[in-house]
């Protein structure tokens, strides 16, 4: 362990926090997810970015249990997904606000906080201190803006303290000021040892991730910090990197899509099984991929 790096949470091991193994999730003929491996080690901040329909949403749904792989496999902290028992240990935020807007702040946080047997008060007054929304309890979400909203479903996200934090554009539409402040808040519970991966396609935010990846047309095209990108692509800053390896990634695609039930490189591919389905109000994604995940009855779930 480096000098003055925080232990991780009790129960995440020595291995990756985060494993994927050759996994695949197709729709039809549509590859959302295509033949991703990884093997992400605890206590850092790893940011998954790419434009919208590239397959980051689905991506995170695999790895946490959401979805079936078509092939493949996802591991959260050693064990398969998707698992029951692992849920307790994942703090899931979605794009779309999962929380109740006719509950207060009080009656949403304490009701996510029983989902996962938590009656102390002084754990959830915790979670909405962190947030910044201890003063609002008895205020119905109804009444929060946007900003609150955010803040609050990160607070529901967090209140059990899982070792794995998985956030889906927690950014999108809040202003900068609170940006800020989410990432003070994210690098924060990386210094206890907590693990965050955290999906985007605002690249001005990449420099806040320990170590990024790229992803495009549901490949995994780049892997490393924000300076060995950058040293990778000859670039001096990530958006274009982005693009140029991209372009690069595309020129050594194969023609014309796989054939049904086989990945690129000859992976075998059955038909999707089904899709673990989650509670909470279906999220509005955009781009090709998350629209076919949508169809395919990925709805969206609440943190």
């Amino acid at each position: 362990m480096a000098a003055g790096q925080a232990p991780p949470p009790p129960g995440t091991g020595s291995g990756p926090a985060v494993e994927a193994r050759g996994l695949v999730k197709a729709f039809g003929t549509l590859r959302a997810v295509d033949g991703v491996d990884l093997a992400l080690p605890p206590g850092r901040i790893y940011g998954l970015l790419g434009p919208n329909g590239s397959g980051k949403t689905t991506l995170i749904r695999l790895l946490v249990g959401l979805a079936r792989p078509t092939a493949g496999q996802a591991l959260i902290l050693g064990e398969a997904m998707p698992s029951r028992s692992m849920l307790a240990r994942i703090g899931y935020m979605t794009q779309a606000d999962g929380v109740y807007p006719e509950l207060s702040v009080w009656e949403n946080i304490r009701f996510f906080a029983a989902l996962y047997g938590l009656t102390e008060r002084t754990r959830i007054v915790r979670a909405l201190e962190l947030v910044e929304l201890e003063g609002r309890l008895d205020t119905p979400v109804l009444q929060l803006s946007g900003g609150m909203r955010r803040r609050l479903s990160l607070g529901c996200a967090l209140v059990h303290e899982p070792p794995l934090l998985v956030l889906d554009e927690p950014t999108v539409g809040i202003d900068p000021a609170l940006r800020a402040e989410f990432w003070a808040h994210f690098r924060q519970l990386v210094a206890g040892g907590r693990t965050i991966l955290v999906s985007s396609h605002v690249m001005d935010e990449a420099d806040r991730c320990d170590e990024l990846l790229f992803i495009r047309a549901g490949r995994v095209i780049a892997q490393g910090s924000g300076a060995e990108i950058r040293a990778r692509a000859g670039t001096t800053d990530l958006e274009s990197a982005f693009l140029a390896l991209a372009a690069a990634a595309g020129a050594t695609e194969p023609d014309g899509p796989s054939p049904p039930g086989q990945a690129p490189g000859g992976r075998a591919g059955g038909a999707s099984d089904g899709d673990a389905g989650s509670p909470g109000a279906a999220e509005t994604l955009a781009g090709a991929t998350e629209a076919g995940d949508n169809a395919a009855g990925d709805a969206g779930s609440r943190p």
